[in-house]
């Protein structure tokens, strides 16, 4: 037992403690038995076996349970979490791993929510490939206080027998809204995928400005957020249902592209489209496809709150999905196809053949915070 709290007091205290100072055997030992709350989107059937995968495998190898909690949103956690604190909750909280983006990742870290370091500490951390920005998360450095997942990237998803010629830029989009009304669409922010809409599109109707980068300031949002009403009301007056309803996520948009309705599909996983063919919801001519500019894109992570439950059973989740054995089954292209944050030589299968476009940074969380607010000020009804 005394080996056991050592190994996790040293985790909890590491600055840098690399895998091989970790008594990780021991990690594992108190981890048996053990359930993982895990809080996780769970918009797509693909990943949801996914995880339920996951949790059989866990089961079996290491004896921990990996309870998947489906959220609409990881910011409903959020406030889950900063209530625990202020009642001084510092153990035995209702959440033990988050899947989280950058928006949320930023305040969780900045209200001191978040276990670790403890990534470098991770035995599967030595597969990760290192080239990839694994250090931050929308310009927030991580800071060992989340483990990459696996790559995002905004693309649409055409069926190429019916649309020869999709449009390859925001501004292309909206001349085709114009000659074909009622076809496009977007989810309704804040939806992940409908805000990062948002994003890609403000990011090519302001060139990129150089203040997206930044924390944003109230002359900076004055200054461009213009833009994007100006382009919206364009748009939402000729867009399906003429922008009075919007399709509540990326599944929805899928289901709306295969039954005739949308000409075009969001997804923030490049091979989605592939395993969404795999499951019968999407036709074989359907394809993914990124604007000219490219994809905005960003890695997508996990963390585990300070005052977790099944901290060591945590621990031993985040090693496994980061496993090669995970990683490849997550990367299959008949699975979920999202891409790996791994070295390639360690993939097996269709993971290896991931497809990846041309990427966009992520402008500062700042900016998603005022976007989404001023949307549903102005089209959220």
């Amino acid at each position: 037992m005394k080996k056991i709290l050592t190994a996790v007091l040293t985790l909890c205290t590491a600055f840098g403690v690399g895998a091989k100072e970790l008594d990780w055997k021991a990690v594992e030992k108190k981890a048996e038995g053990q359930t993982v709350y895990f809080h996780a989107w769970g918009g797509s059937q693909e990943i949801n076996r996914y995880i339920q995968w996951a949790n059989n495998e866990l089961q079996q190898q290491y004896s921990v349970t990996l309870q998947h909690v489906k959220v609409t949103d990881i910011a409903e956690s959020t406030p889950r979490l900063i209530a625990e604190k202020a009642v001084g909750k510092s153990e035995g909280g209702s959440i033990d791993l988050v899947w989280v983006n950058g928006e949320n990742f930023k305040s969780m870290k900045e209200n001191t929510l978040l276990f670790g370091p403890f990534t470098e500490s991770l035995p599967n951390w030595q597969y990760v490939d290192q080239s990839l920005p694994v250090a931050v998360d929308f310009s927030e450095p991580t800071e060992g206080l989340e483990a990459p997942w696996g790559v995002g990237q905004l693309v649409f998803i055409y069926d190429e027998e019916l649309l020869v010629a999709p449009p390859t830029s925001f501004a292309e989009m909206l001349r085709y809204a114009k000659q074909n009304p009622n076809r496009l669409s977007y989810p309704k922010p804040p939806e992940f995928h409908g805000t990062s809409f948002l994003k890609a599109l403000l990011i090519e109707l302001s060139n990129n400005d150089p203040a997206l980068s930044k924390t944003a300031t109230e002359e900076d949002f004055a200054r461009l957020s213009p833009l994007l009403w100006t382009y919206l009301d364009e748009f939402h007056s000729v867009a399906w249902r003429r922008g009075k309803q919007f399709p509540a996520g990326t599944a929805e948009m899928i289901r709306l592209l295969d039954d005739g309705q949308l000409d075009l599909a969001l997804t923030f996983n490049p091979n989605a489209v592939y395993s969404a063919q795999a499951a019968g919801n999407l036709e074989y001519t359907t394809k993914p496809y990124a604007m000219n500019a490219g994809a905005l894109s960003n890695i997508h992570f996990l963390a585990i709150p300070w005052n977790a439950t099944a901290k060591e059973g945590a621990l031993v989740a985040i090693n496994f999905l980061l496993s090669p054995e995970a990683q490849s089954h997550k990367g299959d292209l008949a699975v979920w196809g999202d891409p790996s944050v791994l070295e390639h030589k360690y993939l097996k299968g269709s993971a290896q053949a991931s497809e990846q476009f041309e990427a966009i940074d992520e402008p500062h969380p700042s900016w998603q915070v005022l976007i989404e607010k001023e949307w549903l000020k102005r089209y959220g009804q």
